[in-house]
């Protein structure tokens, strides 16, 4: 039987966003679960005063000393882990009540995945369902099947780099697998997709299911957001790739090589990108996006081509 699940919650931000993350977590349908928040130095005590009243034993808050960033702070939350599972919720998004409940009936159809990607909704800054372009490209690239689906291998690779449709605040892994893997410094925006694709080539099996469990919060606040215009993101994504293409052709993975070469759909969303810098009259920004929106990643840090 499925033990108890560690829900690591690495948080930084509006302290009313991370309490409904943790109500979601105490409104589960099963209780098979530990909840740990590693705050990373937030500046505002009533924080920790919060947790402190809450007096629930499945509950644990640390928080760090310095601020050690996105990175470090994951780093930090897994060395803490001593479940079998675990999964790092966003201190923003917010679990429907049968989540943990449909992560254990598709571990129990697929008890050899090592990643769990369970069904997901975006929500706004007040909650509300909607669906920007970018998550719809996302659920039209996710592979689809009524009782859930077990993937693997150099084709699940190729799709991720295509185009990223998993959710990493929603993701449940297994202890051992995701320990394998590591985290990438430099990457804090793209370093999800890096673990991932790590521990596919590892040999990680994945399975993707069907119900809507999750409630993804998106809105212009987030780091993601904030480096759109400014072209800090897909600076950082032409260097991701180019890294991931020579780590899938160290592996033999040539399709997957090609595929981190090209990264079609971030090229794309950068063209998405262009009118809003042309009505702001950013040149540097319009710059960015065009320069990003043709380039195909070169995996051969010496070249100048």
């Amino acid at each position: 039987m499925l033990g108890v699940i560690d829900v690591m919650l690495p948080f930084w931000g509006p302290p009313a966003y991370l309490y409904q993350a943790v109500d979601s977590v105490l409104a589960q349908d099963t209780g098979d679960w530990r909840l740990t928040i590693v705050d990373d130095h937030y500046p505002d005590g009533s924080v920790a005063e919060h947790f402190a009243a809450l007096g629930d034993e499945r509950i644990r808050y640390i928080r760090n000393e310095v601020n050690l960033g996105i990175t470090d702070n994951y780093r930090k939350c897994l060395s803490l882990v001593e479940a079998d599972y675990m999964m790092f919720m966003g201190g923003d998004d917010v679990m429907a009540p049968g989540f943990l409940r449909s992560v254990r009936q598709g571990l129990d159809r697929f008890p050899q995945a090592d990643i769990v990607q369970p069904g997901v909704q975006v929500i706004d800054e007040d909650g509300v369902v909607y669906q920007p372009l970018s998550d719809k490209v996302k659920q039209l690239m996710t592979p689809k099947s009524k009782q859930g689906i077990l993937l693997a291998g150099e084709s699940v690779a190729v799709s991720l780099l295509h185009g990223d449709w998993l959710y990493w605040p929603s993701l449940v892994f297994r202890t051992e697998a995701i320990k394998r893997a590591e985290f990438l410094d430099g990457y804090p925006l793209v370093q999800d997709l890096g673990i991932v694709l790590q521990m596919l080539s590892q040999g990680a099996r994945m399975i993707v299911l069907p119900e809507v469990v999750f409630n993804y919060r998106r809105h212009q606040a987030s780091a993601s957001s904030a480096k759109l215009m400014d072209g800090g993101r897909f600076a950082g994504e032409r260097s991701f790739f180019a890294l991931q293409a020579r780590k899938m052709a160290a592996v033999g993975w040539r399709k997957a090589a090609r595929a981190a070469r090209m990264h079609l759909t971030s090229r794309a969303y950068a063209l998405t990108l262009v009118p809003q810098a042309i009505k702001a009259r950013s040149i540097p920004s319009l710059g960015t996006l065009l320069q990003h929106a043709a380039s195909v990643a070169n995996p051969n840090p010496r070249s100048t081509s």
